[in-house]
């Protein structure tokens, strides 16, 4: 079985996930701002750590929860209502998202900005049951068999999504609010959409 889907399935898993103004990002646009591209990698390296680790030990409640297969059906239910409230809230109640939070953020010591990066993700309980989700739903369509090198590949996938758009909020956040709103203005349909043939994926295979 190939690494390639377990890999590109954390890619776009991630982005989506990411791409939404959270703390982290904003974090990250943050010290891009007040300390340089220098030290924003440095942020975004430490968030990355504590992500691939976080992401990992989703693999590991992942792979004990697939040896069960009514918890299994049960969780592709729950995926399903989940997707589903998701594409409902960003299509008709999720508001645009802005970049002002950014201001806000108080950066005191310029001097751990990698440890720094580790605790705002640490902080961050989300990624492990989303994750979760994304193993199990892989596995139970035969896609991931939680051998080593698909776990790897898994978390090389969600690790490399999340660099990638906390380096976009890096080199284009001196840009964002003047050049590209209508990326803001649209990013609620587009992950909208997303989620949505997430659900209808889903849905498909639970009538099947």
């Amino acid at each position: 079985m190939t690494v390639f889907i377990p890999f590109f399935t954390g890619l776009i898993a991630a982005i989506v996930g990411v791409l939404p103004p959270g703390l982290i990002n904003m974090t990250v646009a943050k010290v891009r701002l007040t300390d340089g591209i220098k030290r924003a990698l440095i942020f975004v390296s430490g968030a990355l750590l504590v992500i691939a680790v976080q992401t990992y030990v989703s693999v590991v409640f992942a792979r004990y929860i697939s040896q069960h297969d009514e918890v299994v059906a049960t969780l592709r239910t729950i995926g399903l209502v989940v997707f589903g409230v998701l594409t409902l809230y960003f299509f008709f109640w999720a508001k645009k998202p802005t970049l002002e939070g950014s201001d806000r953020i108080q950066l005191k010591s310029k001097r751990s900005r990698f440890f720094m990066g580790m605790l705002i993700s640490a902080l961050n309980l989300l990624p492990i049951p989303y994750y979760v989700v994304i193993s199990v739903t892989l596995a139970s369509y035969g896609y991931f068999d939680f051998s080593l090198a698909q776990e790897l590949s898994l978390v090389a996938g969600v690790t490399s999504g999340s660099f990638l758009v906390f380096y976009l909020y890096i080199v284009f956040i001196s840009h964002l609010k003047s050049k590209t709103d209508w990326v803001l203005r649209y990013m609620n349909r587009i992950i909208g959409a997303i989620t949505g043939l997430v659900a209808l994926l889903t849905l498909w295979n639970l009538l099947r």
